[in-house]
């Protein structure tokens, strides 16, 4: 968990920093402030979810630190909740298909999450019959 805070923490502030690679790395073509049409808010949608990218990393760097599995546990269905709405919006042409990846590696974290919950929740409990 704490690999992935300070991943998603990292790509927050990359997107606070260079919202231009940040979008490039997601699959989208960033567009020139000279020829962004008049009310575009990318800008503002991107700054918003870096944000949010950065709080949300430095709040898994710091369960991870605390141990705190009902955290994790909160995070596995969320997880894939945003891999299946990802995952839609690249199939229904809402997102470009490298916003697949985005998707994926939830979709991906989610389920080592919850394997490496279940794998400790079997060895505490061999460990205490």
């Amino acid at each position: 968990m704490a690999v992935f805070g300070v991943l998603a923490a990292g790509m927050g502030l990359l997107g606070l920093v260079a919202p231009d690679v940040l979008l490039r790395l997601m699959g989208f073509t960033p567009v020139a402030d000279a020829r962004r049409a008049a009310g575009d808010h990318t800008e503002v949608f991107v700054t918003a979810s870096s944000m949010a990218a950065l709080n949300m990393g430095v709040y898994y760097v710091l369960a991870a630190l605390s141990d705190w599995k009902a955290f994790f546990r909160w995070t596995v269905p969320f997880r894939l909740l945003t891999c299946t709405v990802f995952t839609l919006a690249v199939l229904g042409g809402r997102a470009p298909s490298g916003f697949l990846g985005v998707g994926l590696w939830e979709g991906i974290g989610a389920l080592v999450t919850g394997a490496a919950l279940r794998h400790e929740n079997s060895r505490t409990a061999a460990r205490v019959s």
